[in-house]
Parts: C-alpha cells; sequence; structure tokens
C-alpha cells in the first residue's frame, strides 16, 4: 500500500532511516515539522514501512531574484529487502503530485545516484567552487604594499548559531539575489541551521567597532579546511578577506595543506580569495537535481545558468 502516513509509523519509520542512513539522525528534524505527515509517503507492509519519500516547502530565490515555493525532497529510502519493486518511484510520483497541488514551482533535491531520479524527471546540475594550498601570509601574491590595511580593525573570534538574528540580516542582504538560495526563515535558523551547522563544524564571526560585518562557517580535518558559507554585511566586504586570513592562517599553522572554498561566484567573495587560497583550481557538485512543476523548464534552466547561483549546505533537505 502506498499513502501518505500516520503517527503509528512513527517507529518503522525511524527504523527505516536509521538503516538507509547510519551515522546521520534524519528523524528529529523531520519529528520537528508540524506539517510532516501528509508530505510523507510510504510504502507499508502490514506495520511496516518498506520506503518513504518526504518532501520540505521551501522558498528559494529564481533568476529574477523572486522567493519560489519549492518542493524539497528528503529521506527518500527503502529497505535493502524491498528494492527493485519501484515503490521509490510511486512514491515519489504522489510528492510531486502532492507538491504541485500546493503551488510548489519546482521541486529540488541532492543524491549521490541520480539514475535513480531522472525516471521522475529529475535533471542534474552543477555547482562550481574553488579549492587550492591555504595563502600565504600577505595573501596569494604575498602581501601587496597597502594590502593588510584593507582589513585592519576587525576582531575574529568565535559566534553562536545562537545570536542569529545578526548572522541572518548578514545572509539575508548577501544573498538577496542569489539564485537556487533558501530564504531562511528564523524556524531554519533556530532549528536546521544548527543541525547541519553542528561541531565540529565553527562558525567564526568579525566585528569592527563592536558591529558585525561578516561571518565564516568552516570545518576542519587533518589535511583540509573546507569553508561551507560566507555572508558579509553591505559596505562590509573588507570583513571576508579578515576572515580568510585568519582562516588560512590557522591552516599553516595547523599544518593544512588544502583549503576548499565551497563558495559562489560573488564580486565580495572573489575579490576576499587571495586571502584564503593559493592556485585555486575548480571543483564541482554534481549532486543537486531539479525538476520544474507550474515553473517553465527556461526559467529553470535561467537559473542554474546564473554564475553566482548556490545552495548553501545548512539549508541541506
Amino acid at each position: 500500500m502506498h499513502r501518505p502516513a500516520i503517527p503509528a509509523d512513527e517507529p518503522s519509520l525511524r527504523a527505516l532511516w536509521s538503516t538507509a542512513f547510519p551515522g546521520t539522525d534524519v528523524f528529529p528534524l523531520w519529528a520537528g515539522d508540524p506539517g510532516r505527515f501528509p508530505r510523507t509517503f510510504v510504502a507499508v507492509d502490514a506495520a511496516t514501512v518498506l520506503a518513504a519519500v518526504y518532501y520540505i516547502p521551501r522558498r528559494l530565490r529564481a533568476a529574477d531574484g523572486g522567493a519560489h515555493l519549492v518542493g524539497g525532497i528528503a529521506n527518500v529510502a527503502t529497505l535493502p529487502t524491498a528494492r527493485g519493486r519501484g515503490h521509490a518511484r510511486r512514491l515519489l510520483d504522489l510528492a510531486l503530485a502532492a507538491m504541485a497541488a500546493d503551488g510548489c514551482a519546482w521541486s529540488l533535491l541532492f543524491t549521490g545516484t541520480p539514475d535513480v531520479y531522472r525516471g521522475s524527471g529529475f535533471e542534474p546540475f552543477t555547482l562550481r567552487y574553488p579549492s587550492g594550498a591555504p595563502a600565504m601570509a600577505g595573501g596569494a601574491a604575498g602581501g601587496a604594499a597597502g594590502a593588510a590595511p584593507a582589513f585592519s580593525g576587525w576582531t575574529i573570534g568565535p559566534g553562536s548559531l545562537t545570536e542569529w538574528r545578526g548572522l541572518a540580516a548578514a545572509h539575508r542582504a548577501f544573498n538577496a539575489h542569489r539564485p537556487l538560495t533558501t530564504v531562511r526563515t528564523a524556524d531554519d535558523w533556530n532549528r536546521r541551521v544548527p543541525v547541519w551547522y553542528a561541531p565540529p563544524a565553527e562558525l567564526l564571526v568579525a566585528h569592527r567597532r563592536g558591529r558585525l560585518g561578516g561571518y565564516v562557517v568552516l570545518r576542519r580535518t587533518a589535511g583540509e579546511v573546507r569553508v561551507l558559507e560566507a555572508a558579509c554585511r553591505p559596505g562590509r566586504e573588507a570583513a571576508l578577506c579578515a576572515l580568510f586570513a585568519a582562516v588560512a592562517e590557522d591552516a599553516r599553522a595547523a599544518g593544512v595543506r588544502r583549503c576548499t572554498a565551497r563558495l559562489p561566484a560573488d564580486p565580495a567573495i572573489d575579490a576576499a580569495l587571495p586571502w584564503l587560497l593559493r592556485d585555486p583550481v575548480t571543483e564541482t557538485d554534481t549532486t543537486g537535481m531539479l525538476r520544474p512543476l507550474h515553473a517553465a523548464p527556461e526559467l529553470i534552466a535561467a537559473m542554474t545558468a546564473v554564475p553566482g547561483a548556490f545552495h548553501w549546505p545548512g539549508d541541506y533537505l
């Protein structure tokens, strides 16, 4: 039987997702969504959930800067013993029909197995971002005369996502016209972003004269530092230079040889990158897939063609 989930399915859903996503507990975020049951579709045999597909309504920017209602597909899973029976495809069809009825312009998902979704009309898109060695002291070029004062006076230190209102103002201004970016709500900042940027991720903030200018979110491993998100307030672009320089300095001190800036093409980011990266190369992420619903395919193509189009990891579905 394929149907929307009901409260009695919760234990079986938890078991399914624990099997499908070892090491990642997706259940708490799902359980915190008050509209989860009519937007979760399950294949059930007796009292056992064999497969599930869940969708989340979000507002994302399009190429024109407008916020479109989008259905984000998440938590797609099938028990190993039930695979190959078409459950995921049938549940996707139910979810897509519900999204269309709810007025969603298009649908979004992220996956490592794109062929599973092509038959349901999804097509992949590519995000590009740079990586390289940590910049030398003074920037990738070794420090031009007068360069350091460009961000003198900024204080860099750890921040807390509990103080999200200042971060939200920077994020909102920085991404006001960025296609594919989620228009974050207070619930996103309070509930979702802290999950995806939980420790060991770190938040660094830049202040000058007591005012927040920008922030970065990063994650360190033994051989790499990944910058996962960055933003700055209008007119305070130098905060990113100061933040990137601090990240590169810490990376050099720790003997890290690689920094990845999972960041979009953007004038402020491009200007600050020499303080983070030396000899950058372009990386690609092709895990994202889109499917038009009420939106014309031309809108989707225009959106993904914008160089600065980006979807932040903190908005993962």
